[in-house]
């Protein structure tokens, strides 16, 4: 068997990795262009927990390799240190001791007194997690509620505004969590963020399209009350369905002013049932608080006239391929595959178990509501109408 030989990636050649994986290829797209496996440079850019590692800059007052290579060459034609000194315009106490700590006159060698340099120069900074364990602990625990790194970042200083030690930045917790060197937060850890990825990706990198259905009688969105858009007044929902397998879904729901969830139990994709566990989930709701629902063009809304009869709320429908209208719902269910992966059958769960992991995402501070949580927000819409 023929083996390949080992390949020894320049600088310049991981800097291209980083610029591609930056923008959102994938790791085979970037071996093709070094005829290598992914897994040549998953090695590379897993070290670091796929972020890209600052680039490291040399104190202006280092000697530079030139002048490593100068010192080289004027100690191999005998050259004494001062005579260097003057001649790199240095002083004759650096120079000796660059050559004494890098072999001495007769082993100086300007590669190897480079590398060291560098290597001497290796302080990693302790990282604001490392020097408190208090605080490690803390972020350790919500995380292993499900709570995002950036929810964290802001709860924790909306709850110690007045205490910097209890300030951490989400970046400083996702650095912690992919960059497994640093040896703060477990790498257990990584299974409760939302992706479950042990390399960060772009942001860009995982745009995914959709296909929506057709539905006909609709009432578009642009028809939709000004008032709505801007999110001040409670009361209109946006709303979808999440698949599992068997034929299995949940409806979710999301208030766009408060962010609240809901979720329901469906028998199947079907208008009928769809619109029967719809009416049941607004009979919970008072009618101050439940006065629009926007859906996408999906064929289990094609019986929403008689959901508006039984309800007296009005249903709008978002233009075709357009799921940004429905961003809050969007969010939502990219959260939920948390709870209900795909390729699980959702019809194994009861009512409780979705009104428990409902209870569980409006109870996460959110950092559009200034970190507040969805709870706090719709509750204080439900003290005001009642």
């Amino acid at each position: 068997m023929k083996y390949r030989t080992r390949i020894y990636y320049s600088e310049e050649q991981k800097s291209l990795m980083w610029d591609r994986w930056q923008k959102g290829e994938s790791l085979h797209s970037i071996a093709r262009l070094f005829d290598r496996s992914h897994g040549s440079i998953a090695g590379i850019l897993s070290r670091t927990g796929g972020i890209r590692p600052p680039q490291r800059k040399r104190s202006c007052l280092a000697l530079s390799l030139s002048e490593r290579e100068d010192i080289s060459r004027s100690l191999a034609t005998g050259s004494s240190m001062r005579m260097i000194a003057t001649q790199l315009g240095r002083s004759p106490s650096t120079i000796s001791r660059e050559i004494n700590r890098n072999g001495g006159y007769d082993h100086y060698r300007a590669a190897e007194a480079e590398q060291a340099a560098w290597d001497r120069a290796l302080r990693p900074k302790l990282c604001k997690l490392a020097g408190n364990k208090q605080l490690t602990r803390i972020v350790a625990k919500k995380l292993q509620r499900q709570w995002s790194p950036q929810q964290i970042a802001g709860w924790l200083k909306r709850e110690h505004p007045d205490s910097e030690a209890y300030h951490v930045s989400h970046e400083t917790i996702y650095k912690s969590l992919f960059i497994q060197a640093r040896g703060v937060l477990k790498k257990e850890l990584l299974k409760t963020l939302r992706s479950k990825r042990i390399m960060r990706r772009a942001r860009n990198s995982s745009l995914k399209k959709q296909g929506l259905g057709k539905i006909t009688n609709v009432v578009s969105i642009s028809e939709r009350p000004a008032s709505v858009e801007d999110r001040a007044v409670p009361g209109h929902w946006e709303g979808d369905l999440i698949a599992g397998t068997n034929n299995s879904f949940i409806a979710t729901l999301v208030e766009r002013h408060s962010r609240y969830v809901m979720l329901a139990k469906v028998k199947n994709k079907d208008s009928e049932s769809v619109i029967a566990a719809l009416i049941k989930q607004s009979k919970k709701l008072p009618a101050e608080l439940y006065k629009s629902l926007t859906w996408d063009r999906g064929t289990e809304m094609a019986r929403h006239q008689i959901f508006t009869l039984a309800t007296n709320i009005d249903v709008y429908f978002c233009d075709p391929k357009s799921p940004w209208q429905r961003g809050s719902n969007e969010n939502t269910n990219r959260l939920l595959r948390q709870y209900f992966p795909k390729g699980t059958d959702l019809a194994l769960h009861s009512q409780a178990k979705l009104n428990a992991v409902a209870r569980r995402l409006n109870e996460r501070p959110r950092k559009t509501l200034e970190y507040e949580t969805p709870a706090e927000r719709f509750n204080a819409c439900v003290a005001s109408t009642g």
